[in-house]
């Protein structure tokens, strides 16, 4: 990213971002169109805004800002009304109706997240000319764009989970067969060990956010009408992911034993025979790896990593040696899917 073109990044970003602005902008140009279909004889701006401010990257999180926003621009468009009804406008009036409308806002909310479209809606109720015709515009509008959105939002340029959780396999397999290798290549280094633990564990983080942005495009599924015949693959390929998560673990913990061993004891013939034993290990590993999060058998892979881990525990019972094999015996234990062997690790 870092070393990208900024035409690159822009190109990126649209691919990225584009489906998203274009299903907006349509929905914002048939709400309006709708409203003035339905008789507006002022720009119906309120209907265009809904789909700007209420729709989210899947249509659960997009129905639920909806709800919020008519409820919102309801309980705003009744407190302003009665408000104005009552007093003349001053310092201690807007107070009261800020006040009252925060309070609302709690109420009328997600239960994370403040709702302020209450004391929104009810501060340009109280600060319009006529307060009533613009309150009731602004109600029937919203209502109409938000049911405009919530027909055509989950219609027009859908996500597509299935894809998007293909692409976090991939990158989940590419992290993890990488950080392998890295960690094997650095024992014996001091620096390289150091530098791997930072990027390990930096993997891993990245790892545990592709298992969240996998069970996300699995919950769209759920309002997707378009995508739901690919809802039995989107929910095998989360479980892989969240294999591939609990691996990160144990990388982890490799590029940690990596550094302690390595800072500890320096270059040592155990090192350097820890470090050419295992490096057949890891590769056979990553390669487990890549067939588990691709749909393949990985029985292959992990029978010879299984063999080089065992040819290594005959050669060196130290206890080094012990604690450098442990992390691929617990990652190979996932590949198979199988409960931990005793013994996996010596």
């Amino acid at each position: 990213m870092t070393g990208a073109s900024p035409w690159t990044q822009v190109r990126r970003r649209l691919r990225v971002q584009g489906p998203s602005a274009a299903r907006i902008l349509v929905i914002a140009l048939l709400c309006w169109q709708a409203a003035l279909w339905a008789g507006a004889d002022q720009p119906p701006v309120f209907a265009a805004i809904v789909p700007l401010l209420c729709l989210r990257g899947d249509s659960a999180s997009s129905l639920a800002a909806l709800l919020l926003r008519i409820l919102g621009v309801m309980a705003g468009v009744a407190l302003g009304i009665t408000v104005v009804s009552l007093f003349r406008p001053a310092t201690v009036v807007l107070a009261v109706v800020l006040g009252l409308a925060l309070l609302c806002g709690t109420v009328v909310s997600s239960g994370t997240t403040l709702n302020v479209q209450v004391a929104v809606t009810s501060l340009l109720v109280f600060a319009n000319p006529s307060p009533d015709s613009y309150g009731l515009a602004r109600l029937w509008e919203n209502a109409l764009g938000g049911a405009v959105t919530a027909v055509l939002g989950p219609l027009l340029w859908p996500r597509n989970p299935r894809r998007e959780a293909e692409t976090l396999a991939r990158e989940c397999a590419d992290g993890l067969a990488e950080g392998l290798v890295r960690s094997t290549r650095a024992i014996g280094a001091p620096d390289a060990a150091c530098a791997n633990r930072t990027s390990a564990q930096a993997a891993a983080d990245r790892l545990r956010g592709y298992g969240a942005q996998a069970r996300e495009a699995e919950q769209a599924m759920r309002f997707n009408p378009l995508r739901r015949r690919h809802r039995d693959e989107v929910t095998e390929l989360g479980d892989r992911i969240d294999r591939a998560v609990r691996a990160a673990t144990h990388l982890v913990t490799l590029a940690v034993e990596v550094e302690i061993c390595t800072v500890r004891h320096g270059p040592t013939p155990t090192l350097s025979r820890a470090r050419t034993q295992l490096l057949p290990v890891a590769e056979a590993t990553a390669r487990a790896l890549e067939a588990l999060l691709a749909g393949r058998d990985p029985r292959a892979a992990t029978d010879v990593a299984r063999a080089g881990l065992a040819r290594y525990a005959r050669g060196d019972t130290a206890p080094v040696a012990v604690v450098l094999r442990r992390p691929f015996g617990k990652i190979l234990d996932i590949c198979d899917d199988s409960r931990p062997r005793a013994g996996s690790g010596s």
